[in-house]
């Protein structure tokens, strides 16, 4: 059977949407033993090869070199990559009045009077890429500011950032990931909540990770393919919806490192987050949503021109 490699972030919700046509797997991406590692459903004549990585190593590689099927991109990268990739019309995260977020240790004086104290002299922040699109909606936030102000921002593992702020190694820290909910605990304080701020009054939902396919799959496998395994991989995100159990499962198995996994509230409210109908499928209104992103990113010089944007 014809492989495809499915590259994935390694945080909870890529995890669960994934299992039902991998199998669950072991964290070298190899089956688990037994039933539990075959699909859990008709994944139409293809294998599946899963691959976890971080989503801006993602970003660069889908830019860079391409040669992912189906791979995980912050919304921010399509532009540079839509000449080669289709965005699937699963798998996306949407901020749906909440997103990724800007926190500093309490107390820091410079950030008393709230989001602009990050573009004051000397101020870094720590951000987990270039191309992520929290990392594009924060420097859309600081330009309607000040946009003659550069934002020095430090690249670093999404996973690092926390500890980052609280050693004092940078002055801000833009959070993504389950991070968004467990800040606090380290003694963090939020600024800003680039959802909030991106919907105002009007709630529009801030796009943040997407799921796109190689269009060349239809010349490698015959007319129609992109369309058959976009087909499939909306079936996964809906077995792994509907079989939560399983899911939950699955992601402790895979919690070696990643203590929050077992905290299940926690657990259960970051799913619910990004793991939503827009997820399930964004219809008009996802795509809407990414116009309106990227149209602001590309009038701002933050990226390329969209256009059109191919959803399948």
């Amino acid at each position: 059977m014809p492989e495809l490699t499915l590259a994935h972030s390694p945080d909870s919700d890529d995890l669960v949407m994934w299992w039902p046509i991998c199998g669950m797997t072991l964290d070298d991406g190899s089956p688990m033993d037994g039933p539990m590692g075959s699909p859990a459903i008709d994944t139409g004549g293809f294998v599946f090869r899963p691959m976890a990585e971080d989503v801006e190593v993602l970003n660069r590689r889908a830019i860079e070199v391409g040669d992912l099927d189906i791979t995980a991109i912050s919304a921010h990268t399509y532009p540079h990559i839509k000449v080669r990739y289709r965005i699937t019309d699963c798998g996306g995260s949407f901020g749906e009045g909440y997103g990724p977020k800007v926190v500093v240790r309490e107390g820091d004086p410079r950030f008393a009077d709230g989001v602009a104290g990050l573009l004051e002299d000397g101020v870094s922040i720590a951000v987990p890429g270039l191309k992520t699109s929290a990392f594009l909606a924060l420097s859309l936030l600081l330009r309607e500011i000040d946009a003659s102000r550069p934002v020095r921002a430090v690249e670093m593992p999404f996973q690092e950032i926390i500890a980052a702020v609280q050693r004092g190694d940078v002055d801000a820290g833009l959070l993504i990931h389950e991070a968004q909910l467990t800040f606090a605990d380290a003694g963090l304080r939020k600024v800003v909540d680039l959802g909030q701020w991106w919907g105002g009054e009007d709630g529009s939902p801030l796009p943040l990770g997407l799921n796109v396919i190689r269009r060349d799959l239809d010349d490698r496998f015959g007319e129609g393919t992109c369309r058959k395994v976009s087909r499939i991989l909306s079936e996964s995100v809906r077995y792994a919806v509907e079989h939560e159990s399983e899911s939950r499962a699955f992601l402790k198995m895979r919690g070696e490192g990643r203590p929050e996994w077992n905290d299940e509230a926690l657990v259960n409210t970051y799913l619910s987050m990004y793991v939503s109908g827009l997820t399930r499928s964004m219809g008009s209104a996802g795509i809407e949503a990414l116009r309106r992103l990227l149209g602001a990113g590309a009038e701002a010089g933050l990226c390329p021109d969209p256009g059109e944007i191919d959803v399948v």
